[in-house]
């Protein structure tokens, strides 16, 4: 008998089940499985996955309903069974084992129906915050190492109390070996805590009472703190944006599923997203009925049900939408501890919802779109889930990828699987840099990786790469956008002999190889290597980073090179026009970019959107995505912008609708971009055409890119973001291939 799901005879089967198999009640899930059919053997967790032991009559039987039953946060990605004696009376569960680490960690997942039931209920749970079981609760934020089990979480310092001890014991209890078990008795505690003192009472409800007295509040969830709000209330929204320096960015909100029906619309595709275990901050749109201060110039929301029973009891004592933002210092990580939290925090807060279980790894909240289908963010509820790779790199070595320096995030690659970290933050910030160097020894520590290989970013400035090549190991350097595509290629598991594909990459800033700046391409892209069939016209960046900041500047260089200097004298008459003009002349501090997000801030600031300055990345492009209209594409020379400008000028002095010239933008540049890439693939030359690039969160222009390459096989972004979030995905498997295919040259 071979390695299948095939099994049979007297002897028995030695059964290995990989995936995703540990914490989620797949060994209970095997021993009434097994005892139901009168088997006898065992099985145990160790570092490879689950082990089983098993012998009787219809083996073939019991292998089929190991996948087909399998618990509902279980990921069964291989069933390998092999004859073996098996000597046993009934069937047990046995101590987990050690050895190398294969397994798969599971994501923190939200509270299941019958845990929220139980906390409702008149049981000894009930209003406890920190009830969960084997289909929900806490997972990689409170884990040490593997395997997974008590002991090597932060729940190791919670004795259970007797009646928690015979629930963990019982193979018929949904607790069975649910390591975060708890109860009042024995578990974590809560407190709300205002001016470093614990206020009486019930933690719960005074922390509901300081809400709707339009309060702040500290909220120490599973991943990190947030800060709360009342949604409704402007002047409390005012208050956390003004002690936060937040001026713009928009909040995420947390709600029920019926709460939000009042205040955005959802689809089906919405309601299943919110309701996934992941819960991740699903992006809907707004009916225009909570206060501006939510999400400023926004036509979407940020909404995420309740995802532990800590904010279940919250939210329905408060009886409202609560803003659930990111407990940070401006461009710091998120904080986790709680004396970090009063040091940090206190300023804005005015009090705590505490409690006094560690959070071992900090976990910023997924952020998603259920239509079109994408991931902005990847983190609490995500990670650390893998994602198996294409066929043809099951011979990948061990590859580690630094990824870039915003979004970071490092790709570890081990075993035909790809573990994308979760978001990591800007490089820029020190503590971000810190929280960088802790995360490769973690997950190498963690997944017992021992890389071969380090792929960076051809940007030798960019602190990922810097740490890269200070490793000592081989290098593989991978140019920005191309591991933008190959992280596109991989999503959507593009074999390593698919061929060529058109790739349409729409972002910021990335070092090409001619030493110059890129960031609106057409490339012709395999595996292992790309040609640049063609870019976006370029433009200097006047400033330099100040270019990113303040789209006026973008705006200004754009009109300028269309002819109309004039139009731009009168948008920014107020602006340093001159002294910007002369050094762009001059060429100081004006390096030439081909950037289709400093477009995009080149538009909105044409057409008022926060010119100036942006208080957030993203910000103007965001606004002009937001601005409602219908029309017709603006016209473009190729993929020169200059038409496009000079039709937009006659829109602003004739007075349309600044929705309708939003419009006739997005839909300008997909066609700009979409028909050159649509003739490649007619000629032959290209496979497919794939999406990537931050602009590709923008919905309107992924929408229009799609509508463009109608009869097209696009290949587009699902699971891992198209922003830097996944640039070390595509960073691990070009490196992977090229391996793969110098060992495999003659």
């Amino acid at each position: 008998m071979g390695q299948n799901e095939e099994g049979g005879g007297d002897d028995g089967l030695e059964v290995r089940v990989r995936g995703q198999v540990q914490g989620v009640g797949f060994r209970p899930f095997v021993w009434q499985l097994a005892r139901a059919r009168g088997l006898r053997g065992e099985v145990l967790n160790d570092a490879a996955g689950v082990l089983i032991r098993v012998a009787g009559a219809d083996l073939d039987g019991f292998l089929r309903a190991l996948r087909a039953e399998a618990p509902p946060l279980a990921r069964v990605d291989a069933i390998e069974a092999v004859p073996a004696r098996v000597e046993a009376e009934g069937f047990v569960i046995a101590a987990s084992a050690g050895g190398v680490v294969a397994t798969r960690v599971v994501p923190d997942a939200a509270t299941c129906p019958e845990c929220l039931a139980e906390i409702r209920g008149e049981g000894r749970r009930r209003g406890y915050a920190f009830t969960n079981c084997t289909h929900c609760g806490p997972r990689f934020s409170i884990l040490r190492e593997l395997p997974y089990d008590r002991a090597r979480t932060s729940m190791v310092g919670f004795l259970m109390c007797p009646d928690c001890l015979a629930e963990y014991g019982d193979p018929a209890d949904r607790r069975f070996h649910a390591q975060p078990i708890a109860c009042p008795m024995c578990g974590p505690r809560l407190w709300l805590e205002v001016d470093g003192a614990e206020v009486a009472g019930d933690a719960v409800a005074g922390a509901a009472a300081l809400l709707a007295s339009g309060g702040i509040l500290g909220v120490k969830g599973l991943g990190g703190f947030h800060l709360a709000c009342d949604a409704r209330n402007g002047a409390a929204l005012a208050r956390l944006r003004a002690r936060k320096r937040r001026p713009g960015k928009p909040f995420a909100l947390m709600a029920t599923e019926a709460m939000a029906e009042g205040f955005a619309v959802l689809g089906a595709a919405d309601r299943a997203l919110l309701r996934d275990p992941a819960a991740p901050v699903v992006l809907l749109p707004s009916r225009g009925v909570l206060p501006e201060g939510v999400a400023p110039g926004m036509a979407t929301l940020g909404v995420m049900l309740p995802y532990t029973p800590l904010h279940h009891l919250l939210l329905e004592a408060f009886a409202g939408p609560l803003v659930m933002t990111s407990g940070n210092l401006s461009g710091e990580p998120q904080v986790i501890g709680n004396d970090a939290a009063r040091d940090k925090l206190s300023g804005f807060v005015d009090g705590f919802l505490m409690h006094d279980r560690e959070i071992l790894r900090r976990l910023d909240d997924s952020v998603e779109r259920a239509d079109p289908p994408m991931v902005l963010r990847r983190g609490r509820g995500r990670a650390p889930g893998t994602l198996a790779l294409p066929q043809g790199f099951e011979r990948a070595p061990q590859v580690l990828a630094m990824g870039g320096q915003v979004k970071a995030a490092i790709c570890l690659l081990k075993d035909g699987q790809a573990l994308l970290s979760h978001h990591l933050g800007d490089l820029d910030d020190a503590l971000t840099h810190e929280e960088f160097g802790r995360a490769i020894t973690d997950h190498a520590a963690l997944f017992d990786h021992r890389a071969e290989l380090v792929a960076v970013d051809l940007h030798p400035g960019y602190r990922a790469t810097q740490a890269g090549l200070a490793m000592g190991l081989p290098v593989e350097t991978v140019q920005h956008h191309h591991a933008h595509l190959a992280s596109c290629l991989a999503d959507a598991l593009w074999p390593l002999d698919g061929g060529p594909v058109a790739g349409i990459v729409l972002d910021g800033t990335g070092f090409g190889p001619d030493g110059t700046i890129w960031g609106g391409e057409l490339l012709l892209v395999d595996w292992c290597g790309f040609e640049r069939v063609a870019h976006l016209h370029p433009a200097p960046l006047p400033g330099g980073e100040a270019a990113a900041r303040e789209p006026w500047r973008n705006a200004l260089v754009r009109l300028d090179a269309a002819g109309l200097s004039d139009l731009a004298d009168r948008l920014f008459a107020d602006r340093p026009r001159a002294v910007v003009r002369r050094a762009v002349a001059a060429g100081v501090n004006a390096p030439m970019a081909s950037s289709a997000g400093r477009l995009f801030d080149a538009v909105a600031a044409c057409l008022g959107l926060c010119p100036d300055r942006q208080s957030y990345e993203g910000e103007a492009a965001m606004r002009l995505e937001a601005l409602p209209g219908v029309g017709e594409p603006y016209p473009f020379a190729g993929l020169d912008p200059a038409p496009m400008f000079r039709a937009l000028a006659a829109d602003l002095v004739a007075g349309v609708a600044p929705g309708v010239m939003a419009e006739r933008f997005h839909l300008g540049l997909a066609r700009a971009f979409c028909a050159p890439a649509r003739a490649l693939w007619a000629e032959g030359r290209a496979q497919a055409v794939a999406l990537t690039g931050g602009c590709f969160q923008n919905a309107r222009l992924l929408r229009a890119c799609l509508g463009e390459l109608e009869g097209v096989p696009v290949l587009r972004h699902r699971a891992v973001p198209a922003n830097d979030g996944g640039l070390a995905l595509g960073q691990a498997l070009v490196a992977a291939a090229r391996h793969i295919g110098a060992a495999e040259a003659p």
